[in-house]
């Protein structure tokens, strides 16, 4: 039974891999596709997009894998049949139950790690790559160039006559603030922005003030001035697992991908008896659709799962994951248990 078992897992394991890699390919693609659209609104470097495909990997990983396992699972078992190999393993007095003890326990780990992923890793996760974004959004709006027109700096206006594309150095610049209870104009031969943990500061050098009412004119001469301007990020603020699920910030959106979750992640464990009804076949006797069947079958799960919480609520885990037992469990007696 142990060589079976294994000689079992080893082609499961290849079939899984062979759909897992082109899957997370394609999941990667369309994520730098989505991150490309990012570059249009703030600047990132190489080392930059790197982090933020970090950030995505538990979440690609999340929705490839209950994938991956049921569509190799099924293909595996069918390939073994379509050799005959099945039919020997019947013939020898092997019930298909123990194909379905074979295949729990991989299951049952790969639910328990996409549990934890979407529990404990990806909140962590999300709210790390928000603030990232957040952040480089903020600075984004402190690309300051050579314009005709003025920058908003905090209460200042720049204007910037020189700049270099490639540092945040600028020449010749200009400050205007009538904000205060005099108006203030600087002129900088050189000035350079500078990011301190969220605190953007102006390094001005060589250059003169002019401070001015109605009744009197000031003028300084300074060698090196600083302006401060906090920017204007809102970061989240992670404490600890149960405290994100528990809070009612975002509460509904929260609940709705706690439910649609917890139910992705059963899904390879609740769906032993499809893999077994789909890929369990008599060679000669019985030719099923098996790709349909499984696009049919992931479309309808994934489908129930998203819709039917609107109504049910959290009842829609034990609801839906009854139900697709049951309903599974039937095809599985039908197709196979009552043959072999």
């Amino acid at each position: 039974m142990g060589k079976l078992r294994q000689y079992i897992l080893s082609h499961l394991s290849i079939l899984f891999f062979s759909i897992f890699l082109p899957l997370f390919a394609i999941a990667s693609v369309i994520f730098l596709i989505k991150l490309a659209t990012y570059t249009a609104v703030i600047q990132l470097n190489i080392i930059e997009m790197g982090k933020l495909y970090l950030f995505v990997i538990p979440e690609l990983l999340f929705y490839t894998l209950p994938i991956a396992f049921v569509i190799g699972g099924a293909l595996a078992l069918y390939r073994l049949s379509n050799d005959n190999e099945m039919v020997v393993v019947f013939s020898l007095g092997i019930s298909p139950a123990f194909i379905a003890r074979v295949l729990a326990i991989p299951a049952l780990l790969l639910t328990l790690l996409l549990l934890v992923n979407f529990i404990v890793v990806t909140p962590y996760i999300k709210i790390i790559s928000a603030n990232f974004l957040e952040k480089k959004r903020a600075e984004a709006k402190f690309n300051l160039t050579a314009s005709e027109f003025g920058h908003h700096f905090g209460d200042w206006m720049l204007f910037v006559n020189k700049s270099d594309k490639n540092s945040r150095v600028f020449e010749d610049v200009v400050l205007f603030n009538k904000a205060m209870k005099d108006e203030i104009l600087i002129k900088s031969d050189k000035a350079e922005l500078i990011n301190k943990s969220g605190v953007l500061q102006l390094k001005l050098d060589n250059g003169e003030s002019y401070s001015y009412n109605n009744e009197l004119l000031k003028t300084m001469l300074f060698k090196t001035a600083y302006i401060n301007d906090k920017m204007s990020t809102d970061p989240m603020i992670y404490r600890d697992t149960l405290d994100y699920w528990t809070n009612d910030e975002l509460r509904d959106r929260k609940n709705q991908r706690f439910i649609t979750n917890s139910l992705l992640s059963l899904f390879p464990l609740i769906s032993i008896f499809l893999i077994i009804a789909l890929g369990v076949v008599h060679a000669r006797h019985q030719k099923r659709w098996i790709y349909l069947w499984l696009f049919l079958s992931i479309i309808a799960f994934y489908a129930s799962a998203m819709i039917l919480q609107q109504w049910l609520g959290f009842h829609a885990i034990w609801v839906i994951a009854l139900a697709w037992l049951l309903v599974t469990y039937t095809f599985y007696k039908r197709l196979v248990g009552n043959r072999f």
